[in-house]
């Protein structure tokens, strides 16, 4: 890791948001006048998602918070849901003085970033939409936590478990279909960042049983917010910024079809003709951002958008 992000903590409603900060090799003082893109992490993840993609951007200064119920934020109190992270997100951006910025976010956290640039056109200058953003062709009529499990799977189910040891953690993702030919030892620290102390919990030796840092009532209180309500769609039709959807053919555990089967996908492109549609075929899930080849691709994608002119007008709908 040639390029360390440096930790800041950002007060918001129910404590402090903790966030990371790469800031661009050639920038001289930290938050200088290099680019700045604001990356946001999914549904169990950390702003640690980034690290591969930071390190294919040195120019670039890249603001990544841990979200609400996640990472080294996973004790703020008070409610998550779209509307609380996209407000959490204004805080980071006022609070670092970043003004209007591409935004890069990726599964949940494009769909925090649509409701970012709905509620905060101002902060939003472009969206890269990475495997999220437009509505999910969820099941209805499920409770929560069958919503929680039809989408997300295994994902979930981890969240619940118990590791000894960050090396048992390790052992127990090393099998995962995803990662069979990327693994790498960015996710290794990516995955070690996942773990915290399990309060009042030890191993038969005495020491803190770990758990992953992602609050499961959070990743509930989300999926129900993404799936079952209007905030989406409302967010979506209120999008007057240009923003590119990148899909992969893979879901989250290298299976076909992916989160946008293609009928689905199609259905979803037509009915929102303003957005930029890109298909990587060579991705899954997890690989287009936790991978050297998706980091390499996607960092291309954001030279692209950093060289565009800031949007001045709405979008035509």
């Amino acid at each position: 890791m040639s390029r360390p992000a440096r930790a800041v903590a950002v007060p918001v409603p129910g404590g402090d948001l903790q966030v990371g900060v790469w800031d661009a090799s050639d920038a001289g003082e930290p938050g200088g006048d290099a680019p700045t893109i604001m990356a946001i992490h999914g549904v169990t993840s950390s702003h640690l998602a980034w690290e591969l993609l930071a390190e294919q951007l040195p120019g670039v200064r890249i603001v990544a918070p841990d979200l609400r119920g996640r990472g080294r934020s996973n004790e703020l109190e008070g409610a998550a849901g779209m509307a609380r992270h996209a407000d959490d997100l204004a805080a980071v951006s006022r609070g670092l003085g970043l003004g209007p910025v591409v935004v890069v976010a990726h599964s949940m956290g494009a769909f925090v970033a649509m409701v970012f640039a709905a509620r905060h056109p101002d902060l939003v200058a472009r969206l890269v939409l990475v495997d999220g953003g437009l509505p999910l062709d969820a099941p209805a009529g499920l409770s929560p936590d069958e919503l929680v499990d039809a989408i997300l799977g295994p994902t979930a189910a981890r969240l619940t478990l118990r590791f000894d040891s960050t090396a048992d953690y390790l052992d127990f993702w090393r099998p995962h279909p995803a990662f069979q030919n990327d693994w790498s030892p960015a996710l290794e620290r990516y995955l070690a960042y996942d773990l915290v102390p399990a309060v009042g919990e030890s191993t038969a030796g005495g020491g803190p049983l770990l758990r992953p840092a992602t609050s499961y009532a959070t990743t509930v209180e989300d999926t129900i917010d993404m799936n079952t309500t209007s905030t989406i769609a409302d967010a979506v039709a209120a999008l007057h910024r240009p923003a590119t959807l990148v899909t992969v053919p893979r879901g989250l555990q290298n299976e076909e079809p992916g989160l946008y089967p293609e009928r689905y996908l199609q259905g979803l492109l037509a009915a929102n003709p303003a957005i930029v549609h890109e298909r990587w075929p060579d991705f899954n899930h997890y690989t287009v951002v936790l991978s050297d080849a998706g980091a390499a691709r996607l960092a291309a994608l954001v030279r692209r958008e950093l060289a565009q002119r800031p949007a001045e007008e709405p979008l035509a709908r």
